[in-house]
């Protein structure tokens, strides 16, 4: 639903997108990871042609984004960072007038006005002036407006920046609901909102895609990914000597004693799964297993890791 080919922006001297390349399938919520200043919000603004590109192509449900604009944009829900709107109007109003800009009229307009106001949770506040709402509000105004036409395709930048954990559980669980349907393209900075919502995550750093797969896959890039921690007890001696032989061990860290007690980390061998061998092994030297945790891995480790790399050292120094 969504094709970018070699999308490319540059402002002077910088080079914002740097040769972008990528497809958003429908059903898919794609997770549009970077930092800073990476070029996520350009990338975006381009999709939805509010920016021109520099050169490479975009096409939103088969129209070119550049060469037939308007018929892009109405397959587009499109919620941009900050969430804009008009501060003297009440969500009620500014929902009529976007309806008119989307070709809505009459009862067809009152019927999605109602569908996506009952969507955010927007009822209670909805002849309220938009200037006098709290943050969290401005964001559901914000959504209501970019699902008022039923797109087939969703760009939200930042749909949960700055709302509480109990507004951040509502957008996310609108977005699952909305998933199956749609392509979704979600740009964020949080990286807990990858695994609540995404089924990809796209990572981009200095203009330039640098990961691409499931969080899950992403996650297991990281160090700790199948590391097992455990406290046992008994004659632990040669308990240390025994988990390094196992296939898989990669090293073992912190191994700590206190009387019986004995307690350690395990690291994992890229993909491979340890615990069940750790448990083994325990029960066969006759020690008590009072602990065992299977670590999923640091998706902020892998993040850093990603975007740092290649990064020069002036900047990651700063």
């Amino acid at each position: 639903m969504i094709e970018i080919n070699n999308l490319r922006k540059v402002f002077g001297p910088i080079v914002a997108v740097d040769r972008l390349t990528m497809s958003v399938g429908k059903g898919e919520v794609l997770g549009f990871l970077g930092p800073n200043g990476a070029g996520k919000s350009t990338t975006m603004k381009m999709i939805t042609g509010f920016l021109t590109p520099s050169a490479g192509t975009a096409s939103v449900c088969g129209h070119d984004v550049k060469a037939a604009t308007l018929a892009a944009q109405r397959t587009i829900g499109y919620l941009p960072e900050g969430a804009p709107a008009y501060p003297d109007m009440t969500p009620e109003s500014f929902l009529r007038f976007v309806a008119g800009v989307r070709g809505l009229r009459g009862k067809a307009a009152k019927t999605r006005i109602e569908t996506a106001a009952d969507l955010v949770q927007l009822h209670g506040v909805m002849r309220q002036p938009i200037e006098t709402l709290s943050k969290g509000f401005k964001r559901r105004v914000g959504l209501a407006q970019a699902i008022l036409h039923d797109p087939d395709v969703l760009i939200l930048d930042e749909p949960t920046d700055g709302l509480d954990p109990n507004q951040k559980h509502d957008v996310r669980q609108l977005i699952r609901r909305m998933a199956g349907e749609k392509c979704v393209i979600l740009s964020t900075h949080i990286l807990e909102e990858v695994d609540a919502v995404c089924t990809r995550a796209v990572v981009i750093a200095r203009g330039s895609i640098v990961a691409d797969e499931t969080p899950a896959s992403l996650r297991a890039r990281a160090a700790n990914h199948n590391a097992v921690t455990l406290v046992v007890t008994g004659e632990h001696a040669g308990l240390v000597g025994a988990l390094r032989t196992l296939p898989g061990v990669a090293g073992i860290d912190d191994p700590r004693s206190s009387g019986a007690e004995f307690r350690c980390r395990v690291f994992a061998s890229k993909g491979k799964e340890i615990a069940p061998a750790i448990a083994q092994k325990i029960r066969l030297l006759g020690l008590t297993l009072d602990r065992l945790g299977v670590e999923q891995g640091n998706l902020d480790e892998v993040f850093r890791e990603i975007t740092l790399k290649n990064k020069p050292e002036e900047e990651v120094a700063a």
